[in-house]
């Protein structure tokens, strides 16, 4: 009997043994099961990583290649505006500034593109280049030749030297067409200056264009709309629109403020921005300035702040304005001349009071070049041009000689190289020295144009510029003689 129960708990502990030993082998079992799927899920987790890593540097090798593709095809569209101005260098030279410029078909046929554009161009000489000018353009010519409310003589003097909106339109347009592209006066040279200041100028060799397109320079006079033009249908004053560009504020007849395209900087420019091959290398014009008004419409002469040597104009003016604020109107004309400038437009002394300078003293022109100097460069900055009002000159066609020309010598003594009359005798005259430059000036107005269509004029001086009998504004008072005041 007790060796019956040895024998059942003998086989007890047996059965408990191999039931242990079946769940150690389990529990290793699930062990080494585990370890597998973490090994398993280990393995694939880094293939998936390293599989994501050669993803993701594939991606970036393709962005690269797609920023570097996209950025030299800016540079190429860049380069293609700038060489649609005739800058065939400054688009090469944007080109060359690529990496790999040298090896890439795309840069590498581009170059090739633009230098032999530039070498099919042609140098035009400086000694041929017209230069036209206008004053401020009539917008409404219902109000401008008014008789009856202005009187014959102002309306005489509106009508002969003013250009109408729509004429300049013309003119730009029939120009353009006319294969014409506007340079700078400074662009007729080249300027070389010594250790003590000294400039030279010789003849520009290298002012080159296309065979069928011509150079020409422009400027306008007495953008201060004066008084005088108050109600007469010009704009009011220039301003800054949104974008910061200029603009003109003009009061039609039934005072209605609007802001706009309303006289040749704005008009220009616009035009200029939808044609830009009529500019050689993003030119613009030059506006000559008096400063007895003030500038751009804002009052900034200094008359109007001290109240001394008013004239009547502008002493009703600030009878008007009882809040005027002298320093305001300086701080936006500085605006006004500083957005001009970004476009590329320069600025020429017309002296300060529209002063004719032929036969003045030096002491006389020193007085009016200090007004200026402290009422209108403190606003558009320095200037070494000047272009003489009314049409004048300081010496006859013959070179200017600083020892027997007290007036140039003066002149020069100012800083001015770059000097302009009025001679609508031909269809350009140019004189480069070595101390100076000088162009005679056509002038796009009533009178020039009348007198070039009723055969007054011994040579038509617009024939190659645009077809006169076109672009005369059908409403002007006829026939147009030089008697009045504008």
């Amino acid at each position: 009997m007790d060796e019956q129960k040895r024998r059942a708990a003998r086989k007890k502990r047996q059965l408990e043994r191999r039931r242990r030993l079946r769940m150690i082998y389990s529990m290793i079992a699930l062990t080494i099961l585990l370890l597998v799927v973490i090994l398993v899920a280990g393995l694939m987790q880094s293939s998936k990583m390293k599989d994501s890593k050669v993803k993701e540097a594939k991606a970036a090798e393709i962005a690269k290649e797609e920023a570097e593709i996209a950025a030299r095809r800016a540079a190429i569209k860049e380069a293609g505006e700038i060489a649609g101005t005739y800058d065939y260098d400054g688009a090469i030279a944007l080109l060359q500034q690529q990496e790999n410029y040298d090896t890439d078909s795309e840069l590498i046929n581009a170059i090739a593109s633009f230098t032999a554009t530039k070498s099919s161009l042609e140098a035009k000489d400086p000694l041929t280049v017209p230069h036209i000018f206008y004053h401020s353009l009539i917008v409404d010519t219902d109000r401008a030749f008014d008789e009856a409310k202005w009187g014959e003589e102002t309306v005489a003097g509106i009508n002969a030297w003013m250009t109408t909106i729509e004429e300049f339109d013309k003119i730009t347009q029939q120009m353009y067409d006319n294969g014409w592209v506007l340079i700078r006066m400074r662009d007729l040279v080249n300027e070389t200056t010594d250790s003590d200041g000294t400039v030279h100028f010789t003849k520009n060799k290298s002012l080159l264009l296309p065979p069928d397109k011509h150079p020409y320079v422009l400027s306008i006079d007495d953008w201060s709309y004066y008084h005088s033009y108050d109600g007469k249908g010009y704009g009011d004053k220039a301003v800054i629109d949104k974008d910061g560009l200029v603009k003109i504020q003009y009061t039609d007849a039934e005072g209605n403020v609007s802001v706009g395209d309303y006289d040749v900087l704005p008009r220009l420019n616009t035009f200029l921005r939808a044609h830009p091959d009529a500019s050689y290398k993003g030119a613009r014009g030059m506006a000559a300035m008096t400063g007895y008004n003030g500038v751009f419409g804002y009052r900034t002469d200094v008359a109007y702040k001290t109240g001394e040597r008013l004239g009547k104009d502008q002493a009703a003016y600030l009878e008007q304005h009882p809040d005027f604020n002298w320093d305001e109107e300086v701080a936006e004309a500085k605006k006004i001349a500083d957005a001009a400038k970004a476009e590329g437009w320069e600025f020429a002394c017309h002296t300060w009071g529209h002063l004719s300078v032929t036969g003045k003293s030096a002491e006389t022109l020193a007085a009016d070049q200090d007004r200026w100097q402290n009422t209108v460069a403190n606003i558009t900055g320095k200037t070494d041009t000047i272009i003489f009002a009314h049409g004048k000159d300081i010496g006859t066609w013959r070179d200017y000689d600083a020892s027997t020309n007290e007036a140039y010598a003066y002149f020069k003594s100012m800083g001015y190289n770059f000097y302009a009359n009025v001679d609508a005798s031909s269809e350009y005259w140019v004189q480069i020295r070595d101390p100076y430059v000088r162009q005679g000036r056509i002038d796009c107005d009533g009178l020039q144009m009348w007198r070039a269509l009723s055969g007054a004029a011994k040579t038509n001086v617009f024939v190659q510029l645009f077809d006169v009998a076109s672009v005369f504004d059908p409403r002007r008072p006829t026939p147009v003689s030089a008697t009045g005041k504008a």
